[in-house]
């Protein structure tokens, strides 16, 4: 008798635990059936541009994570813009879902170009950057229209406030660009950080080749992927005026901000939330 008590004692334990786990994969049915119906939230990749890295979206990641998007800053490594769009295609490969694609400056080239063809990326956002067209680079964009303080002569090879350095590239001398310290200040903050802290900036900064900033685009993606474009109103490395004109042209969603080229550091709360707008616009 006590034998028959202990089994049916045990049947109904695993009777019980059985209901149970039912019932969870049940609730986690039902869980999976919300979010799915809810939509989920892209990846936001953001991609820096020459003269800075990864590390220059720190305040918009920051942002971006307490509201739970997955933020991925890769390092982009500035020798090419065939090359580079490359790296990025293949980065973004590695990513499954919807993907809200942000490029500042020289990065607004890269995604320009990476994106194309990709279904996965529902929207590029351009911050004081590059939306170059078919044919077209950054250099001859920069000086598309005047207020640019890269260089005051029009006729320099490489731009004045720019600082050649040769290095030797697998037996071939080639040069990596850097923004002279004295005049990093004025041209990538429009002297809104203080000397200190611009020469810290200075001091950490990534070179770009000349090959980069001269190589023309090819297919730009924002012709079949929705745009949004940040303008930096007191940028004095891309003229306002070349922004508005990118952006007018790529029919992006364009807003403006009083701000240096290194909005991502002056504004990191503006350059954030129009980036929620694309992701929340786009979301599927």
């Amino acid at each position: 008798m006590k034998r028959r008590s202990i089994t049916i004692a045990a049947a109904t334990t695993v009777a019980g635990l059985a209901a149970a786990t039912v019932l969870t994969q049940s609730a986690m049915a039902t869980d999976n059936v919300a979010d799915s119906s809810t939509g989920t939230k892209p990846t936001v990749v953001l991609v820096h541009g020459a003269w800075s890295d990864a590390s220059s979206w720190k305040g918009v990641t920051k942002r971006l994570q307490a509201e739970g998007y997955t933020v991925d800053a890769p390092a982009v490594p500035l020798r090419g813009l065939t090359s580079d769009a490359n790296y990025l295609s293949d980065y973004l490969k590695t990513i499954n879902g919807p993907i809200v694609l942000v490029g500042h400056s020289y990065g607004g080239s890269v995604i320009t170009q990476a994106a194309t063809g990709n279904s996965h990326v529902s929207a590029l956002v351009y911050v004081a950057a590059f939306a170059p067209d078919k044919g077209e680079n950054a250099s001859a964009l920069t000086a598309k229209f005047p207020g640019s303080h890269i260089s005051d002569d029009p006729n320099a090879q490489i731009p004045t406030a720019l600082n050649p350095v040769p290095f030797n590239d697998n037996g071939t001398t080639n040069v990596d660009l850097y923004i002279k310290a004295d005049k990093f200040r004025d041209v990538f903050l429009s002297n809104r950080v203080s000397s200190r802290g611009a020469a810290v900036l200075a001091a950490a900064q990534r070179p770009i080749t000349p090959q980069a900033v001269g190589e023309p685009t090819g297919t730009p993606a924002w012709k079949t992927i929705p745009s949004w474009y940040l303008v930096a109103g007191d940028d004095h490395l891309i003229p306002p005026a070349a922004e508005r004109f990118m952006a007018d042209r790529a029919h992006a969603h364009t807003s403006e901000v009083n701000a240096p080229h290194d909005v991502l550091l002056t504004n990191p709360t503006t350059v954030s939330h129009v980036i929620e707008q694309a992701a929340r616009t786009t979301a599927k």
